[in-house]
């Protein structure tokens, strides 16, 4: 045993001195980051990126080796408290409050806090950590998302850091599901299977899915799980699934008129009928007759107020501030209604003009209307890439792996206590990824910026 262990180190040094370094850099990012220091944060993703590609490369068959690298990645933050995001602390006030029989949709953490017995451990810990902009309003996570919460503040008691460890065990095996099912659908598809090491691997997957607790990684295991059971045309079993994909967080909403041409009208509606079936039957439990106003009002915020890491909307903010002596805040507003209109229109015109009956193009027209999406909107977090980078993974495009490279320059904001973003950093993360996109939607196949074209069948 002995000499079999060492002759596979001698095989793989480098594999193996890769996953080190990788452990190390990871265990750093988790323990000993302060997310103002930009160039350490930087450096540190550049080399972990490096590793990542150094390691497919050198071990893109070796789908053991691979698979344990990734679950020591995620394994290094199991005790650690996300550095680089606040949200967290929402997640377990929104449990804790469930746990104690209160609904989330109802009452906001201020009105809360006014009361003279507050019916939550560490409330105060909480409150403070969440931050004023998310203490002022409803809570925005569907209920399949609280549910999680309510498994993590019932497993983590009245420890945060168990509360931590409970959603970050959730994650992580959302991620294995994702590898599992991913990796199946990749072969029904006739690609490497092993190309699910592309989401697996990723850096800005493990730090900030395992690392920073964001649920992105639960919702795209749903989302592909689906995805593997509509490939092989069990459409009534992917329904609910694909249900609990939205339950968790609401992007695939977005995909649904693709399914018309895929399924055909009689399935699709059936397949429409299941999905909204099964939302309901999880909104149930939390429906009160203000339930609609506060989750409405709170979801609108994200399309007509925030901004963070945006692509066209800075370049239309620039313009009718400069030249046009528009006010930030009513422009915002504005942008937010025809940003919300022109991806519904792309998703409308995907679905009755291209061939999504095809299994691969019906992926790959997603894969637009979501690019569509995030280029549009005026908040792109670097997590929400990532559901872009699935989409990817069974498609020829590659740009959304160079886009997990470059959005960590939109991080700058955090180096600075008014979270000013660096807007020439963001037109080079931009210029990257477009530039990427065009090379690659020019040259792939001989497609001359065709979105209709049907892509060889499945």
């Amino acid at each position: 045993m002995p000499n079999q262990l060492l002759r596979y180190i001698a095989l793989h040094k480098i594999p193996l001195l890769l996953v080190v370094t990788s452990i190390v850099f990871y265990w750093v990012f988790g323990y000993d980051l302060d997310r103002t220091d930009f160039l350490k944060l930087l450096l540190l993703f550049i080399a972990l990126f490096i590793c990542h590609l150094k390691l497919i490369q050198f071990e893109k068959w070796n789908f053991k080796l691979l698979f344990i690298a990734g679950v020591l990645f995620r394994l290094v933050f199991l005790f650690a408290e996300p550095t680089l995001s606040q949200d967290f602390y929402r997640f377990i006030w929104d449990g804790q409050l469930i746990k104690s029989g209160l609904n989330p949709y109802v009452y906001t953490p201020y009105q809360i806090m006014e009361w003279s017995q507050i019916p939550m451990a560490n409330y105060n810990m909480l409150y403070d950590g969440m931050g004023e902009l998310s203490a002022k309003h409803f809570s925005n996570y569907p209920p399949l998302n609280q549910i999680m919460f309510t498994i993590a503040a019932f497993f983590g008691g009245k420890s945060i850091l168990g509360s931590i460890i409970a959603l970050r065990v959730q994650i992580i095996l959302a991620d294995i599901g994702i590898l599992y099912f991913g990796s199946r659908l990749l072969k029904m598809l006739n690609s490497n299977p092993n190309n699910v090491f592309w989401y697996f691997l990723n850096p800005l997957v493990i730090l900030e899915l395992s690392g920073n607790l964001h649920f992105e990684g639960v919702m795209l295991f749903f989302f592909v799980w689906s995805m593997y059971l509509l490939c092989k045309e069990r459409w009534m079993s992917a329904a609910p699934i694909y249900a609990l994909s939205i339950l968790v967080k609401l992007v695939p909403i977005l995909f649904l008129p693709l399914f018309l041409r895929y399924l055909g009208f009689k399935k699709s509606v059936g397949f429409y009928v299941l999905v909204f079936t099964t939302c309901l039957a999880f909104l149930a439990p939390f429906y009160t007759t203000i339930f609609i106003d506060n989750y409405s009002e709170t979801v609108g915020l994200w399309f007509s107020n925030f901004e963070f890491n945006a692509g066209i909307y800075n370049v239309v903010k620039f313009i009718g501030v400069n030249f046009f002596e528009a006010k930030p805040w009513e422009l915002i507003k504005t942008y937010g209604k025809i940003m919300a209109l022109a991806v519904i229109g792309i998703a409308l015109i995907l679905a009755f003009f291209r061939k999504n009956e095809n299994f691969k193009t019906l992926i790959q027209s997603m894969l637009w209307v979501l690019f569509t999406y995030l280029v549009l909107s005026s908040t792109v977090h670097p997590w929400y890439i990532i559901f872009l980078l699935t989409l990817s993974l069974f498609t020829e495009y590659k740009f959304p792996i160079l886009w997990t490279l470059v959005a960590i320059l939109s991080y700058w904001a955090y180096s600075n206590p008014d979270f000013t973003e660096n807007l020439w950093l963001l037109a080079i993360e931009y210029f990257v990824v477009f530039a990427f996109f065009i090379y690659e939607l020019t040259t792939k196949s001989g497609k001359k910026l065709d979105f209709f074209k049907k892509t060889s069948p499945n």
